[in-house]
């Protein structure tokens, strides 16, 4: 269960196509997006973009533990 996953963008608009989690790596998309799904990360959600779906933190009050922050 990670509490901190950061994008790593490299996606051709922007996307992230893989997520860096300390202690573990890099981890690709698609992984991390089947573990959030399985709720091995319940801090985190999936949202579908353009057909993708990527990994987000849910809402809380701490801007630290955002994705993409």
């Amino acid at each position: 269960m990670a509490k901190n996953i950061k994008g790593n963008g490299g996606g051709s608009k922007g996307g992230n196509e893989s997520y860096t989690i300390p202690g573990r790596g890099t981890v690709p998309r698609g992984q991390l997006v089947r573990e959030v799904q399985a709720g091995k990360h319940p801090d985190f959600g999936t949202v579908t973009v353009r057909g993708k779906e990527y990994v987000r933190g849910l809402p809380d009050k701490s801007k630290g533990n955002n994705v993409n922050d």
